[in-house]
């Protein structure tokens, strides 16, 4: 007896051995799959995802490559975001160039005055609670918010307290108020939470303003536009009349277009695949690799191609909503309340778009003040939906690193003055519409070349087509 059989004594079982190593009396399975036919699944893919953007979008047939948005005058500019350069804690500054989204300077050329307005801005901190602005009181300088959460309040009719909205990082207050005479502050504002300003006087902009010609003629130009008649949306009235009996000398006029109207350019997204040729001419059976080769990278191309429909600078919904279209939470998580702003802001709203973290968020807010969010049925598939409007999952907008995100609202359609995506049909070589796949060759390495390419873009016809719910948190908080 050995030493390991004197160990393990006489009770001890022996491990039992690998069934291909047992004495077998009939042939194995491992033998035996050698003469079997293996059925196998085609190539499998992790990435993809529903795609709701790309399927819901209208999809309009751009000829010549360029998608001209052609509409009224506008005569009030929109308000938009600064930017700050953050040098330490103590040293921050706003980016000059952003100055002009400020509607008062907007199309202002001249950078070395806009860096000197930017050098008169001085650092603010506010505590949590404090109340930085008390509606009735004269404006006497700009607020541009570096950092935090403030809300906006007036007082009711019978005393109370009314919010009327929320103010958050990059929004500026009291910008309107340039070159007015005696502004007051319309509204009171309180800050949520700690936060920082920079403070522009505006005893500075007027100094500048009778030193530098340009910037008095700016300003000038601008309050003359603000002057002219509007209709409730800042476009250039046109007279009618209503109501009236006799035979009234009616006023005549015409509806003014805009001469610099926005035009979308078709982008891309395009790569090459490889296939060497032994490949494709012997493992052919049972599936084409080259077609299945072809069919994952369509699959890729279109998953980047949703990607920049939501995050592209030059024409992605998350940049290019406008600013007048963009809400930020009352308390961080989206609340019914929220969903309900974001709602009201347009006509005909079609869709939400909101990453999966963000609708489980909103149920949370749902199940806590006992409400059941409905559900519609689209394509055969059952989707959560928000007073009757769908809502789709899209992994595709970002969520930051303080576990914020945000939900977009879209009403889709040319015939609605909605959002719409762009491609161009009947391309050469068209495998899919708006996408080709060119042949390129054979290379020295035996490689064959597929060129394949999706040309898109997208465009919001007009501002209120697309909105935006900001801010958004989606961590779990303890009850």
């Amino acid at each position: 007896m050995s030493v390991a059989d004197s160990v393990a004594g006489p009770d001890t079982e022996e491990p039992a051995s690998a069934p291909e190593e047992r004495e077998l009396t009939s042939l194995g399975t491992r033998a035996a799959r050698q003469l079997a036919t293996t059925t196998k699944s085609a190539p499998q893919m992790r990435g993809i995802s529903s795609r709701w953007l790309l399927r819901k979008l209208p999809w309009v047939d751009v000829r010549g490559g360029t998608y001209r948005v052609n509409r009224r005058l506008h005569l009030r500019p929109g308000r938009g975001r600064v930017h700050f350069e953050h040098n330490g804690a103590d040293d921050v500054r706003v980016v000059p160039q952003t100055l002009a989204e400020l509607p008062v300077l907007r199309g202002y050329p001249d950078l070395d005055v806009l860096r000197e307005i930017a050098g008169r801005c001085a650092l603010r901190e506010v505590r949590a609670g404090q109340v930085l602005i008390e509606a009735g009181q004269p404006v006497t300088e700009v607020h541009l918010v570096v950092h935090g959460r403030f809300t906006r309040f007036v007082t009711g009719k019978y005393g109370e307290e009314e919010v009327t909205g929320v103010v958050g990082d990059g929004d500026h207050l009291g910008d309107e108020a340039i070159g007015r005479s005696d502004p007051l502050w319309p509204q009171s504002v309180r800050a949520e939470t700690a936060g920082t300003l920079l403070v522009l006087p505006f005893a500075a902009v007027g100094e500048l303003t009778d030193r530098v010609p340009s910037l008095a003629a700016h300003l000038a130009a601008h309050e003359d536009r603000q002057r002219r008649p509007v209709n409730r949306e800042g476009e250039a009235e046109m007279p009618v009349r209503a109501g009236h009996s006799g035979e009234p000398t009616l006023s005549g006029g015409f509806v003014d277009y805009d001469l610099a109207p926005r035009e979308y350019e078709l982008s891309l997204t395009q790569t090459v695949l490889r296939v060497h040729t032994r490949v494709a001419d012997l493992y052919n059976d049972p599936m084409d690799q080259t077609r299945q080769q072809l069919r994952l990278t369509i699959e890729e191309i279109r998953e980047r191609q949703e990607w920049e429909l939501v995050n592209n600078r030059e024409f992605g919904l998350l940049h290019n909503v406008d600013h007048g279209q963009r809400v930020s939470t009352f308390t961080g998580p989206p609340t019914p309340d929220d969903m309900d702003e974001l709602l009201s802001m347009r006509r005909g709203t079609r869709l939400f778009l909101a990453h999966p973290k963000a609708i489980a968020a909103f149920f949370r807010q749902c199940n806590k003040r006992g409400l059941m969010p409905g559900s519609a049925t689209v394509d055969g598939h059952q989707v959560p939906a928000w007073r009757g409007v769908p809502i789709y999952p899209c992994g595709k907008i970002p969520v930051s690193g303080a576990r914020t995100t945000s939900i977009l609202a879209l009403r889709t359609g040319e015939a609605d003055q909605g959002v719409v995506g762009l491609y161009q049909t009947g391309i050469p070589e068209e495998h899919q519409p708006g996408l080709n796949v060119r042949f390129m060759g054979v290379d020295r390495a035996a490689r064959v070349n597929y060129l394949v390419t999706a040309y898109y873009s997208l465009a919001i016809l007009v501002p209120d087509a697309a909105g935006v719910l900001e801010n958004v948190r989606i961590g779990r908080t303890a009850d």
